[in-house]
């Protein structure tokens, strides 16, 4: 029996949602919340679809009417009402600038004024740029998970399987601040969890074995470089700091004399300030570079310009030089070797071995109670690591 205006008007919520018929595959759903439904059952292709005609009384009962006629007509010529109703959205999302395109780039305006990091930006920008081609120009609110998942199998099929679950996660992101703009009602990629091969894990070749970490020790001494990346060479085991956090390390975050390096938050991993005491040796030799690098702004520029820190290539270069394969050594593994060696050492706190490290606990609530540095034992620590070094790489 067809609906009426009135009864319309007194469907009220129930335990669970329920539809009212009007004919011809025309339904309203009412939800547990209030909320009221237009929805036209179809069937094309010998598929049963549903297509949302939008909210009553938003759409009175005869516009409803209207449309589901509108749908028939389209079902009789062999178009599908669903992806009809799709590309009206796409040519009105793009005239508007709801483009997924348009939305990314908003994303990345916006994670710029926050002060994320330049290699962040990057990074996002190129994974985004992966997607322009098949996603760009359409309306982010219509794009589907069977949209996007051939784009990250195109990646997948590259081999670049970590490539493509960071890709996942990039897309996701753009979705999300999509929702929180109102621009999309939904995230598709969290339906594609799992769709994509597990990326292999490979841990950075990382030497924590005292003898062979002496040997490499007595190779870095003879290294002869450029003085830039000798020194960051030198650096590296000394410090464990990130890669890219002493590569971009400037002279005005160095105070020497109180042997004391402040990296701001906004070149940290985690976007938190961290200080790092600053062991004999290491002043020594940053006191040592600066006659050559001191009257610029970078500690290790690149010798193509000064206006760029040497590469992580140039590093892991130097060690290729010194006859080290990738599965011996990288710039990162000095980060693993400190931390075994130091742990194992039994002499110093794990919480200062980690706050040296610059991570970050896991635990909120343990975090937040353990705010200290533990700064005086990792100006001992520090001193003695140095030192123990040394011991190393004369013991060959």
């Amino acid at each position: 029996m067809p609906l009426t205006d009135i009864a319309l008007r007194n469907a009220k919520p129930a335990e669970k949602p329920y539809k009212l018929a009007d004919g011809g595959g025309l339904h309203l759903l009412v939800t547990q919340n209030g909320s009221r439904l237009w929805r036209l059952k179809y069937r094309i292709d010998g598929k049963e679809k549903l297509l949302s005609l939008g909210p009553y009384p938003t759409i009175p009962l005869a516009m409803a009417r209207e449309k589901r006629e509108e749908a028939k007509r389209l079902l009789a010529d062999g178009v599908d009402p669903s992806a009809a109703k799709r590309e009206t959205r796409r040519v009105e999302a793009v005239a508007v600038g709801d483009s997924f395109r348009t939305v990314a780039e908003e994303l990345l305006a916006k994670m710029e004024r926050e002060g994320r990091a330049l290699r962040t930006l990057e990074k996002v920008r190129w994974l985004l740029g992966l997607t322009y081609d098949d996603l760009g120009a359409r309306p982010i609110d219509a794009i589907r998970a069977a949209d996007i998942l051939p784009v990250l199998r195109l990646v997948e099929a590259r081999g670049r399987h970590e490539t493509a679950r960071r890709l996942r996660s990039t897309i996701g992101i753009v979705f999300r601040y999509a929702m929180a703009t109102a621009r999309a009602e939904s995230d598709p990629t969290s339906a594609l969890r799992g769709a994509l091969t597990a990326p292999t894990v490979t841990h950075r070749a990382a030497i924590t074995e005292a003898v062979a970490l002496g040997a490499l020790l007595r190779a870095l001494d003879a290294f002869d470089g450029q003085p830039t990346t000798r020194a960051a060479l030198l650096l590296l085991p000394l410090l464990f700091p990130r890669p890219g956090e002493l590569r971009a390390a400037e002279w005005s975050e160095l105070d020497l004399d109180s042997a004391v390096w402040t990296i701001p938050a906004a070149r940290m991993k985690m976007r938190r300030p961290h200080r790092l005491p600053l062991p004999r040796q290491a002043v020594e030799i940053l006191r040592g570079l600066h006659p050559l690098t001191g009257r610029g702004r970078l500690v290790f520029p690149s010798v193509r310009t000064v206006l760029r820190p040497i590469s992580e290539n140039t590093l892991n270069a130097a060690f290729r030089r010194m006859g080290y394969g990738k599965d011996e050594v990288t710039a990162h593994g000095f980060r693993a070797t400190a931390s075994t060696l130091l742990n194992e050492s039994g002499q110093w706190n794990a919480d200062a071995i980690e706050r040296q490290l610059a991570h970050v606990d896991a635990d909120t609530v343990r975090r937040a109670y353990a705010r200290s540095e533990h700064w005086e034992e990792r100006v001992r620590m520090m001193q003695w690591w140095a030192d123990r070094l040394e011991g190393w790489k004369g013991e060959g």
